[in-house]
């Protein structure tokens, strides 16, 4: 942990910065799902953090900071709290503290139960900001976790200076100006960070790693597990080594357990289902080879481009599914997971329409204008999409079921033309 080099004042050490662990977070897209895979899928959150305490320790790590999310909202019972704690002991026992602070997810306000922790983690107040020092190292952290989950202050302007000859780290949870689409919880900018005088900001809240500045360092860790297929690629946290006072190295150490990938198969040349069940194997082996890195694959498929065999395909979907999944399934245990296959393919470009089908699928884009008929839509389908269960709500992704949801369904018979051409051409591949 802490390292003497030659005849140098100044320690050598390494520290972990992580964030977003969102523990016993429930990840998406597992409604209806069982087998080894989803049960591995389900626990993965846990998983990840018992593989960064793990590197901890073996890193030699001299602190682990966490800066914001540690989980995922109010806990459903003890359980959470109580993996924590083991986990925080695990750290003791190698001598190493952990210093954390609230975000969005964990805010003060929403975490109703609560454990007392081993005395090796300091949870930063939520009051205002405040410093902890850790003196061997000559270390000074500087962090405010959040109160509520909506905060709309700056809290970057009110972190204390910095302690001269110290390294400084502030430990802050921040969307800066709205990255990525994230809500821009205590919004500063990166400019104010730099100027503040830190040697090091351990930032939480965007969930895709990204090194903002080396002078001085501004990091998102990402998160530590990905947990929904926009969130594909290694996820861990950062390993950051300090000597004569300054940042000497920057590594990710990768302990997610699951990951996530798109996998795109090209239609080109695909004339039946039996085809494009063979091409979706291959770009399911692919994946694993390329991407997983000896964890599980969980996969989104999705046929894109022209091809002779669109209506087959659309009207196959339910069978194509099953097909990828016994493809990944095959392939050995925990090795591949499909989540999700999407047909997004269309008619080659010289293809002439059939003029009956045609005339059937105008008469079927009028029906979006007939009040008696969405009536009769609204009185069918309202009640059944209203007992689906919310896993299930929130991961729905398909328009036609968002469409169902949001009661439009002038737009849910707009999308159904391209499933009643399916129908009315399809034919097994």
């Amino acid at each position: 942990m802490l390292e003497s080099v030659g005849t140098q004042s100044l320690p050598r050490f390494r520290f972990v910065h992580a964030a977003d662990v969102h523990l016993d977070s429930p990840l998406k897209g597992l409604a209806g799902q069982d087998g080894s895979a989803a049960e591995l899928i389900r626990s993965a959150t846990r998983k990840a953090f018992e593989g960064l305490v793990t590197r901890t320790v073996e890193e030699r790590a001299a602190f682990l900071v966490i800066a914001g999310d540690l989980y995922d909202g109010d806990w459903r019972d003890y359980q959470t709290g109580l993996f924590f704690v083991r986990q925080m002991g695990r750290l003791r026992e190698a001598g190493i503290p952990a210093y954390v602070i609230y975000g969005n997810h964990d805010a003060q306000s929403k975490i109703t139960r609560s454990l007392t922790l081993p005395d090796n983690v300091t949870v930063f107040r939520t009051r205002s900001a405040e410093t902890h020092r850790i003196e061997e190292l000559d270390v000074a952290l500087h962090g405010q976790g959040y109160r509520e989950r909506d905060i709309d202050e700056n809290l970057a302007r009110s972190y204390p200076s910095p302690i001269p000859s110290a390294f400084n780290i502030g430990i802050l949870h921040t969307g800066l100006g709205g990255m990525e689409g994230h809500a821009p919880y205590a919004p500063c900018t990166l400019d104010e960070l730099r100027k503040k005088g830190y040697d090091y900001w351990a930032l939480g809240h965007i969930h895709k790693p990204e090194i903002l500045s080396t002078d001085p360092y501004v990091v998102f860790s990402g998160n530590v597990q990905g947990r929904h297929i926009r969130e594909t690629g290694p996820r861990g946290a950062m390993l950051v080594t300090v000597e004569d006072g300054a940042v000497n190295a920057l590594e990710p150490l990768h302990v997610d357990v699951v990951r996530w990938a798109l996998v795109e198969v090209g239609a080109d040349g695909i004339e039946t289902v039996s085809d494009a069940n063979d091409r979706v194997r291959t770009a399911i082996e692919q994946a694993v080879e390329e991407n997983a890195d000896g964890r599980l694959l969980a996969c989104r498929i999705e046929v894109v481009g022209r091809t002779p065999a669109h209506s087959a395909l659309l009207a196959s979907h339910e069978d194509l599914l099953a097909e990828a999944r016994a493809s990944a399934a095959g392939l050995g245990d925990d090795v591949a997971w499909v989540e999700k296959l999407i047909i997004n393919t269309d008619l080659p470009a010289n293809t002439v329409p059939d003029p009956a089908l045609a005339e059937t699928l105008g008469e079927i884009g009028l029906a979006r204008q007939d009040e008696a008929l969405l009536r009769d839509l609204k009185e069918q389908i309202a009640p059944f999409v209203g007992k689906l269960p919310a896993e299930a709500r929130d991961a729905a992704e398909s328009p036609l079921l968002r469409a169902a949801m949001d009661h439009d369904f002038g737009e849910l018979i707009e999308l159904a033309r391209p499933y009643a051409m399916a129908r009315l051409t399809g034919h097994e591949g």
